[in-house]
């Protein structure tokens, strides 16, 4: 066998598969056959890839639809991506690829979803986000909590490999700072964070009880120029060059020396599908901190007014994204891979 090469020459059929280390191979098979892929002097089956459905980027999370035409469209294939929100879209998202209706608090419907496109990755972003959480607990409950409990299910019914982002949000003021271990004490204080937490703790146990695929990011405040502000403690490092632009002025909710960590959008991205690619027996937890880069309202301004310097700022402190932002840790810890042959376990 060459090295990436497999058995049969006849009756091929062309195909995209997924292999180790998460390459896309596009081989030939022979019909009625599983095909072996060699790498070195360890072999591996290949999986065939199927298609990916994303809940809610864009509308109810801080990441926009369209940002995922780039690297996941553009990597997989336009069709093969699908995103999916209970509410209508924007005309260039609808255009931009496959977009359908979902309700992550309707479990036939994502049984639907899933049956019906042959989804193999689901990666749900739905979520009411900090700000707006506190000001309706009820809702954010059902949405981050319900609709989590229907995502595992039917992700573990389904075989699928599943992502869910949590947050720094997910720490709270007893966490360690500087740096935020994977593992720390956590205790966030808004509903949000408990129900990262609650997020976090519910896949590790479905990995371990059940085998399910959960594989989990804590975003720190994402970046884009393209977003709009979601709800975020974070969300002044957006909105501030929306407001520049367009009104020359801006009103910040926090006060000026609140240091929080933020990420730009594409390495967001790239990390989410980094971790999606590595081989299960290359995870040695299935929840990990990225970061980038940590700045204050202050400094973040400064930069603003070198290139707008009619720019002008002013402080409105509100105090309950204050009392987030004020305890919210900051973690500087890259994604660690542990390499390690995968462990005997029953998942029964």
């Amino acid at each position: 066998m060459d090295k990436g090469g497999v058995r049969g020459k006849q009756e091929t059929q062309p195909q995209v598969w997924l292999g180790p280390q998460g390459c896309r191979l596009r081989v030939e098979r022979k019909k009625g056959s599983r095909i072996k892929v060699g790498f070195g002097a360890r072999q591996y089956m290949a999986v065939p890839l199927g298609r990916m459905v994303f809940t809610g980027p864009g509308m109810s999370s801080n990441i926009p639809s369209h940002v995922f035409n780039f690297p996941f469209r553009k990597r997989f294939g336009k069709d093969n991506v699908i995103l999916s929100d209970i509410r209508k879209p924007p005309e260039h998202v609808f255009l931009s690829g496959p977009f359908i209706y979902s309700d992550i608090l309707d479990y036939k419907n994502l049984w639907e979803i899933v049956v019906n496109n042959r989804i193999t990755w689901l990666f749900h972003y739905s979520a009411l986000l900090s700000a707006v959480g506190e000001a309706n607990v009820s809702l954010a409950r059902a949405v981050n909590i319900t609709g989590l409990h229907n995502v595992l299910d039917v992700a573990t019914e389904h075989g699928l490999r599943l992502f869910v982002p949590s947050t720094i949000g997910a720490f709270g003021p007893t966490s360690p700072r500087n740096p935020t271990p994977d593992l720390c004490i956590q205790r966030p204080r808004t509903i949000y964070g408990v129900s990262k937490v609650h997020a976090e703790l519910m896949g590790e146990y479905y990995y371990y009880r059940y085998g399910l695929d959960f594989r989990c990011l804590r975003y720190p405040g994402i970046i884009s120029a393209d977003s709009q502000p979601g709800g975020g403690t974070t969300d002044y490092a957006v909105q501030i060059f929306h407001e520049a632009v367009k009104n020359g002025r801006f009103e910040c909710n926090l006060k000026p020396d609140t240091r929080l960590p933020m990420m730009y959008i594409d390495d967001c991205l790239r990390a989410t599908l980094e971790v999606m690619e590595a081989p299960a027996e290359s995870l040695s937890m299935r929840t990990y901190n990225i970061s980038a880069m940590s700045f204050t309202p202050a400094e973040l301004a400064q930069e603003v007014l070198k290139h707008i310097p009619e720019l002008q700022v002013t402080y409105n402190v509100d105090p309950v994204r204050q009392a987030i932002g004020g305890y919210t840790a900051a973690p500087t810890s890259e994604p660690k891979f542990s390499c390690r042959p995968p462990r005997e376990s029953s998942r029964t």
